[in-house]
């Protein structure tokens, strides 16, 4: 993910000088009070759960009180990819927000659980999908129109070429941005879409549709080699991790 990069800092006492970023950049006070100057004439204190969203450019620092500590977290995004997420769904989309802090537990759980998602070993889809799904719903947060207004009728309708394509070409990974294409939507919307129609986003339920595949596989006594290549996966190492996060057993354990 080139256009994303994210960092945690512990118990820092490290202070800098106002400085500005090339990159949209969000960050979570964890722990501590800190000071931060750039959204207005004055600065304002921090308290813990409380988020900062900088676009590109806008000059600012944030440091621990004096004599003092904090924890926090930084995700810093590539302004042109974000742009871009942006302007499919508010058509010509900018960056002329100003600076915004954001003290709502909500939208801090959740940008906690994005960043924990980012740092693990999770599928690449699965982190892309979580970082759009968490911009667009703090875009919408903000009073910008992302969703379409379709009826749940229409947005069903629209996913059918995706649950489609999906069914027929379950072995190949998608690019989110084509199934989005094939629905008329914006990743953003696709992604609630699918979410709202299946429960899952569309890359968990391809590997969900996968699985089951392989138990049809691992009944008819198809070895696990092949199971795994016919399937799309990496390896046979890739294959096993997944199945046993869907089913519980290493597919031997199931096959057995």
């Amino acid at each position: 993910m080139p256009y994303a990069e994210s960092r945690r800092a512990c118990d820092s006492q490290a202070c800098y000088k106002p400085h500005s970023h090339p990159t949209f950049s969000i960050g979570a006070v964890d722990r501590g009070r800190s000071c931060f100057s750039g959204a207005g004439d004055r600065p304002v204190t921090l308290q813990e759960g409380t988020l900062v969203l900088v676009p590109a450019g806008r000059v600012h620092a944030c440091n621990p009180e004096p004599g003092g500590a904090w924890s926090y977290q930084m995700l810093h995004l590539d302004a042109a990819w974000l742009q871009a997420v942006r302007a499919e769904y508010a058509g010509d989309a900018n960056d002329s927000a100003p600076i915004r802090i954001v003290a709502a537990p909500a939208v801090y759980a959740r940008f906690c659980g994005l960043n924990t998602l980012l740092f693990s070993a999770a599928d690449v889809e699965d982190k892309e999908a979580a970082l759009i799904e968490f911009i667009g719903e703090c875009d919408t947060g903000q009073g910008l129109r992302v969703d379409s207004g379709a009826s749940a009728m229409s947005r069903s309708q629209a996913l059918l070429p995706v649950l489609d394509f999906l069914c027929k070409d379950a072995a190949h990974d998608t690019d989110l941005a084509d199934l989005a294409r094939l629905a008329g939507m914006s990743r953003f919307q696709l992604i609630r879409a699918f979410r709202a129609a299946t429960g899952m986003t569309p890359h968990a339920w391809q590997l969900n549709r996968r699985i089951n595949l392989a138990r049809d596989g691992l009944r008819a006594g198809e070895g696990l080699a092949d199971i795994a290549y016919r399937l799309g996966f990496a390896d046979q190492a890739h294959f096993q991790r997944v199945f046993k996060a869907h089913a519980g057993v290493t597919p031997g354990r199931f096959r057995a």
